[in-house]
């Protein structure tokens, strides 16, 4: 039977990993009722792969369990494996199929990390929901709106991954580490003796063994495709590709061709199988467009706005003006060329700290051509 949810009671999403860890103890300190909640992710034939740095790994769920004794508060492990492989590995194997470089870390915090963990958290009596990502959140009296934002640690910033969260999501949602950087986290765990202060991180991609995507893919499909030619931007042949889901947009590495200077792939031609390649300067574009655009802090914009966008995680900001164009789609002019803007990647706008919203680079088409250059 579902309990009454209470404003006292919060729950973790727990990895076993020092962030969150630390996250819990520090909720503790601020007198929450902390319950903690592991989400296991992934099947065991990679779950309980021996030095595993994966966050659904059985080493991690006994970490975790572990933390919890610590600091006397309960652990829950609930079993996401099904959702997961739908909603996240699925995505990422079929965006590949289809010449696209997905995100599966958006798409987990999307569906799963915040997507589940909310109903789940209620199931116990539980209003909040805390996790340890390196962002920030806070109410504006002004706008009437949650806001947003970057974490203090830049290097750490997890705010990109988040751009899909709801206003419902973001009022009820707390980062603890928000103001912190990662070695004072590791000292605050030490301090508190948690065995999991100087654990490493885990890997980008959790579910791809050492982040070798192309063994990954083949391990699930037996194939990355068909070979076919890679031709450079002008139609010259220059050799043949090994299956167009080995390859992603500015890769330079793995070509198997020699011209006697650096090429980068440029271009994933799927319905014609073709691998277009470039010298670095074909790789620059000064516009994109994003689809299933979410507004994060700030309401659809009705006026072109100036914003700093990241098309990757670790890009930089780049400086552009954002124009909406229907209700889930905008255009985004650079003020200056960027290098290899990914179909499948997010785009994510940014004014200074405050994530105003993002959303999902689309392949060019032949239709976009009035909105500009694509």
């Amino acid at each position: 039977m579902t309990q009454t949810a209470t404003k006292t009671k919060i729950v973790i999403a727990m990895s076993g990993g020092v962030d969150s860890s630390v996250a819990a103890a520090l909720l503790i300190d601020q007198d929450y009722d902390v319950e903690a909640m592991t989400l296991q992710l992934w099947g065991k034939d990679v779950c309980t792969t021996a030095g595993s740095r994966r966050c659904c790994s059985v080493r991690d769920s006994l970490d975790a369990k572990a933390v919890c004794k610590k600091l006397g508060i309960p652990h829950h492990v609930q079993d996401l494996a099904a959702d997961f492989r739908e909603k996240v590995v699925d995505y990422f194997i079929d965006s590949y199929a289809e010449g696209l470089t997905p995100n599966p870390c958006v798409a987990c915090n999307d569906h799963i990390k915040f997507g589940e963990l909310y109903p789940h958290a209620e199931a116990l009596g539980a209003y909040r929901v805390a996790t340890g990502h390196y962002a920030r959140v806070h109410y504006d009296e002004a706008s009437g709106r949650y806001i947003l934002s970057r974490s203090k640690n830049l290097r750490k910033d997890q705010s990109y991954v988040l751009f899909g969260l709801t206003q419902e999501q973001l009022s009820r949602v707390e980062f603890p580490l928000g103001d912190m950087d990662k070695e004072h986290v590791r000292d605050i765990g030490r301090d508190i003796g948690l065995k999991t202060a100087d654990k490493p991180d885990s890997q980008d991609i959790c579910f791809v063994a050492g982040g070798d995507k192309n063994a990954f893919l083949l391990k699930q499909l037996n194939t990355l495709g068909e070979p076919g030619p890679i031709e450079d931007v002008n139609g010259k042949s220059l050799g043949e590709h090994k299956g167009l889901m080995g390859y992603t947009i500015g890769q330079r590495e793995g070509l198997g061709i020699a011209v006697g200077k650096a090429m980068y792939v440029v271009k994933l031609d799927v319905q014609n199988n073709r691998l277009i390649v470039g010298e670095r300067k074909d790789l620059l574009q000064s516009t994109l467009i994003a689809d299933r655009v979410n507004w994060v802090s700030i309401a659809k914009p009705d006026q072109p706005i100036k914003a700093q966008v990241k098309i990757r995680a670790h890009h930089p900001p780049a400086q552009a003006t954002v124009t909406v164009i229907d209700e889930a789609t905008v255009r985004v002019d650079f003020d200056e060329p960027q290098s290899a803007i990914t179909p499948g990647q997010a785009a994510v706008f940014y004014d200074d700290e405050v994530v105003l919203g993002g959303g999902w680079i689309l392949k060019p088409k032949p239709e976009m051509i009035s909105l500009g250059e694509v």
